[in-house]
């Protein structure tokens, strides 16, 4: 389409009140001072610190009174959906919404053994570089001693402790980076089910409890919106009056202030303009000042397009790339459900270790979930899931820890599997992707060495294909072989066609979830 020089001048004066507004919004938003200012041409000079490069690995407590009903994910919202398997679990357990709602459940999280200390030493021990503790979910409880959340937060009802400052706490005691992620952009939206009520049976019409004046300091206060506001307000909408986009504001800035985290994550999108802008500029300016100048803090959007020039990192739900980035990004993922559910079957060691090695092979990093119930503890099962890690991690983080991509992630039959994007920004692909064997390779580097992960126990020999003298890769000359765990060098042969490795005889406890061949080139 042709736009006239008129035409554009046009458009240029229709838009430029709106930003000057946007942009005087910027400058009175309270934040540190700083280079960075909340706007996007200033966070564009944004790089991401090396830390988070070498890594690798992190660790999650995605926990909150949700988790205390121990019955899954977005329980706040789902049991004032009428049908839904929660609603029929909270009929059953506690009674209707109208009369037992969110607010009586928050009281009964009570984190009766929770031990934050114990916990990192677990999470230390299996390889974990920083920790990630929840700040706030979109039930619009805070799990800090919140400043501007005073009656809904964990310091004030349930554990009654600072949640997000012991694991802070913890984290830090053992040399850990430390990150909370905060999901409250949404929360206005998300709780829109609370005003609702039952459209059929002998209740209908009848108003859940989210509509009770007294409680709007956690329900959400509608007054100021359209009737018809509860009944069509999208989950993860983010329509909210610019009231709320500043209490969000403050309660963002509250968490960061108070625990200056290392990393600050938001689901989704950076919120709201101008407000999450000024958020992602405070955090970068209080980082600077308490490192000489240096910003080592990572602002975590799960928009690719707010990460395109510098401002933050990529994080992806669930999902992983294709191919290497030349950027550092994150794969966020869970050995089950976000919140915990009991009986739900857990993500395996192997299956955990298949991802780790596919998201390092291509710039990435993991944060992996280990949902916590009502008390805090671990149960079986999960134990069973981070031990294998731990076990795995003890032999192979060599091959992990500050490593880079080497020219191709890998190869093997998982590397042929066309798995289709479902062309949104959230797209869940890691159950998608095909279990990794021994015929799978997944390749990092450091320095001149070349380490290559075999998901499996090969018969006899490994074969890679891709280190080759004659392949399409050209790679160096390999010059010693050995596998991480075992005490001395493997026999080799570097044909034209493909790298032989033998194994035979040096089957170490954790190969069936996978060997590291650390390869010297000449």
């Amino acid at each position: 389409m042709h736009i006239t020089r008129r035409k554009a001048l046009q458009l240029l004066a229709a838009t430029a009140p709106a930003l000057a507004l946007r942009r005087s919004l910027a400058a009175t938003l309270p934040i540190a001072s700083g280079q960075f200012q909340g706007t996007r041409e200033s966070l564009a000079a944004y790089r991401i610190p090396a830390w988070f490069a070498d890594a690798k690995f992190g660790i999650w407590s995605h926990w909150g009174p949700q988790s205390g009903v121990e019955d899954g994910d977005w329980y706040a919202r789902n049991m004032y959906i009428q049908g839904s398997p929660q609603y029929n679990y909270h009929v059953e357990t506690y009674g209707h919404p109208s009369k037992v709602g969110y607010k009586d459940l928050v009281p009964q999280f009570k984190a009766a053994r929770w031990d934050p200390e114990h916990l990192m030493d677990l999470y230390v021990k299996a390889g974990a570089k920083y920790f990630f503790s929840m700040g706030v979910h979109h039930d619009n409880y805070d799990m800090w001693n919140s400043k501007y959340q005073p009656r809904w937060n964990a310091k004030a009802i349930g554990p009654k402790r600072d949640i997000v400052g012991e694991w802070k706490i913890a984290a830090r005691k053992r040399g850990l980076r430390f990150g909370v992620s905060e999901h409250l952009s949404n929360s206005f939206d998300w709780l829109a089910p609370a005003h609702t009520s039952d459209s059929t049976g002998p209740l209908a019409g009848v108003s859940y409890d989210g509509v009770l004046p007294a409680y709007k300091d956690l329900y959400h206060d509608y007054s100021g919106e359209p009737a018809n506001f509860a009944k069509t307000a999208e989950a993860m909408g983010r329509v909210a009056p610019d009231w709320w986009k500043q209490q969000y504001f403050n309660r963002v800035k509250d968490l960061v202030d108070q625990h200056q985290p290392d990393l600050l994550y938001t689901d989704g999108g950076i919120p709201f303009d101008e407000y999450g802008l000024s958020l992602v500029a405070n955090l970068y300016n209080l980082s600077a000042a308490k490192h000489n100048g240096k910003v080592e803090a990572i602002y975590q959007s799960k928009t690719g397009s707010d990460c395109e020039h510098g401002t933050c990192s990529l994080d992806r739900e669930r999902g992983v790339l294709d191919d290497i980035s030349p950027v550092p990004w994150q794969t966020d993922t869970c050995i089950g459900g976000w919140h915990y559910k009991r009986g739900i079957k857990y993500k395996t060691a192997k299956k955990v270790i298949d991802l780790m090695v596919d998201i390092v092979s291509k710039n990435g990093n993991l944060l992996l979930n280990f949902p916590l119930p009502n008390s805090g503890e671990l149960d079986f099962e999960e134990m069973v899931t981070l031990n294998g890690i731990t076990a795995w991690m003890a032999v192979n983080s060599e091959g992990i820890y500050a490593t880079r991509p080497w020219k191709i992630y890998g190869e093997g039959p998982s590397t042929k599997a066309v798995v289709r994007s479902n062309g949104k920004e959230f797209d869940p692909n890691e159950g998608k992707k095909p279990d990794l064997t021994a015929k799978d390779i997944r390749f990092t580097t450091k320095g001149e060495t070349l380490y290559a992960f075999v998901q499996g126990w090969p018969e006899g020999q490994a074969v890679i294909a891709a280190l080759g003298s004659s392949s399409p890769q050209h790679p160096a000359k390999i010059t010693s072989a050995s596998m991480l765990g075992y005490d001395g060098q493997l026999k080799f042969t570097q044909d034209a066609d493909a790298l032989r490795v033998t194994l035979a005889g040096n089957r170490p406890p954790t190969a069936d979830i996978g060997v590291t061949l650390k390869l010297t080139t000449a």
